[in-house]
């Protein structure tokens, strides 16, 4: 029997427990979040759902996080895919992107497989609020994002993890079933849940309320669920991280930009938002007139030449 709760599950994660076993789960459903991810991109069919997958991963994986931080997920491909990145924090936000040949025609049933070519990269990064970054990184294995996050957590002797994902224009969700740390269970036991979990459409993860998806699953279980939490798009660009990325460039490289082009724009892979920076924005943030020390290198160049 499952606790009576009752739930909305458009943009919510759900945490649930096992109690005759010692496997705990996370539900994902996704509306507007995914709605806001996707419409910053005119995504191909076939990208766009790979995507779909791998924002509502990024939103499982981050839920169990032990500290505050931000996780991230990337899948990097030498094919028509050249990468898929989403990210999440451990406040239940995320956001997400995803480059590739625009020139290239893309039909719509194209597999992940295919999209990504060979060589494809599966990388994971985690980046505490307070502490240094950890990425993991292993060569792509699996034919869908599930299986690549099944493969990956397997390798890196993570908790034995069952993951389900779908994605469609709409809605985006995942079903992540766990076992317990340091609770023995019968490997039949777990072998039965991940088999029921198995038997889950991606037209039953997209549609169904999380109390009748886990009733029709695992009915014959006690299964108790908590309180969801709302799951939100957030992005974490700023004026102040271009402006970080632009001292990294050094005031050489900017300084010419701007003196040929007269300002240097730059917009979030994420959300699209548009930052500009002018002659006298450039100056005031490298403490110098970097602008005219380019032009008159620039002039320097022209004469020489």
């Amino acid at each position: 029997m499952m606790a009576e709760t009752k739930l909305i599950s458009a943009d919510q994660l759900t945490r649930f427990v096992f109690d005759d076993c010692p496997v705990r789960g996370l539900h994902v459903n996704l509306q507007e979040v995914w709605q806001h991810v996707a419409e910053n991109k005119a995504y191909p069919k076939a990208i766009h759902r790979a995507l779909g997958e791998l924002t509502v991963a990024a939103v499982l994986l981050a839920s169990n996080l032990k500290f505050d931080g931000n996780l991230i997920v990337q899948v990097q491909g030498k094919g028509v895919l050249k990468m898929l990145v989403a990210e999440a924090t451990s406040a239940a936000t995320c956001r997400a992107t995803a480059r590739w040949d625009e020139s290239a025609k893309i039909d719509e049933n194209m597999s992940l497989v295919d999209l990504l070519g060979e060589g494809g990269m599966f990388v994971l990064t985690l980046q505490p609020a307070q502490g240094e970054s950890w990425q993991g990184m292993v060569e792509l294995a699996g034919n869908s994002i599930a299986q690549m996050l099944m493969n990956y957590m397997a390798r890196s002797e993570q908790l034995a993890t069952h993951i389900t994902l779908a994605a469609d224009e709409s809605k985006a969700g995942g079903l992540l079933l766990q076992r317990l740390p340091e609770q023995d269970i019968n490997d039949d036991s777990w072998a039965e849940l991940c088999a029921l979990a198995e038997t889950l459409t991606a037209d039953e993860l997209l549609k169904l309320d999380v109390q009748t998806l886990l009733f029709r699953l695992f009915h014959e279980h006690e299964v108790r669920l908590f309180s969801p939490q709302n799951v939100e798009f957030a992005c974490t660009c700023s004026r102040g991280k271009v402006s970080d990325m632009l001292l990294l460039l050094g005031g050489q490289e900017v300084g010419e930009a701007v003196a040929e082009q007269g300002s240097v724009e730059v917009n979030c892979d994420f959300c699209h938002e548009h930052y500009v920076f002018d002659e006298a924005d450039v100056n005031a943030l490298f403490g110098s007139n970097v602008v005219a020390t380019a032009q008159q290198e620039l002039a320097a160049r022209q004469i020489n030449h």
